[in-house]
């Protein structure tokens, strides 16, 4: 195919599910695309105001679009509210908040290149994600619904 033959595309959110994102979060995430050329992932990320998830450490850069909600990093100043851009440097690491004065709940869209490592209070490794784990949570969790996969690994 010739990039000539790529359309523009649009999708609705609504066509995708919300998965639990694990590590004993409660929050959720929505993966929009898993792309194996360019190892990015874009996705949703939905948690409650009380959520705390785990120190992890970013292999590419990370740039994050605040929908709702407010949250920072315990390492950083900052507080990213609704409209906000964060843009995470490769080779970074920071733990993650989201602030009850934002709201009930904290979305924010996310496009991460490379690995995200997820560490626990020891500093020991518990979780890897990437765009080839996320499809392969996607892909699971539509088997498991009884659902047919659309393909995320490129836009329609």
């Amino acid at each position: 195919m010739l990039y000539e033959n790529i359309e523009a595309s649009c999708f609705s959110d609504e066509s995708l599910p919300w998965l639990p994102m694990g590590l004993g979060a409660e929050a959720q995430v929505k993966y929009f695309r898993c792309d194996p050329i360019r190892g990015e992932l874009i996705a949703l990320l939905k948690a409650p105001s009380t959520a705390k998830l785990p120190r992890h450490h970013h292999s590419g850069t990370v740039i994050i679009y605040t929908l709702k909600g407010k949250w920072k990093y315990q390492e950083h100043d900052w507080v990213a509210g609704p409209g906000s851009v964060v843009y995470e440097t490769a080779a970074s690491t920071h733990t993650p908040e989201a602030l009850p004065e934002g709201g009930p709940e904290v979305v924010a869209l996310n496009v991460i290149s490379g690995d995200l490592v997820y560490y626990d209070e020891s500093d020991k490794v518990i979780m890897v994600s990437n765009w080839r784990t996320a499809l392969g949570h996607y892909l699971d969790h539509c088997r498991k619904a009884g659902v047919e996969p659309i393909d995320i690994t490129g836009f329609r």
